[in-house]
């Protein structure tokens, strides 16, 4: 696997891990009736979502590049 591939694998990991914890921050503040705080920490998780998605397709596209596709 190419260097660049293997950075978009451990970004997209990074951001899937940061949204894990905005997901467990937004339910504990849901539970304690936060529901602002659950709001922002769930637009957070979604933000790193997207990220990760972002670089797991770039990993994709670093991997097809390495080997010929298009």
């Amino acid at each position: 696997m190419s260097k660049k591939a293997a950075e978009h694998h451990k970004k997209a990991s990074e951001h899937h891990e940061h949204a894990a914890h905005h997901h467990a921050e937004a339910a504990k503040h849901h539970e304690s009736g936060h529901h602002e705080k659950a709001a922002h920490h769930a637009h957070t998780a979604s933000g790193h979502a997207i990220h990760a998605r972002h670089h797991s397709e770039e990993a994709g596209k670093a991997h097809a590049e390495d080997h010929g596709h298009k």
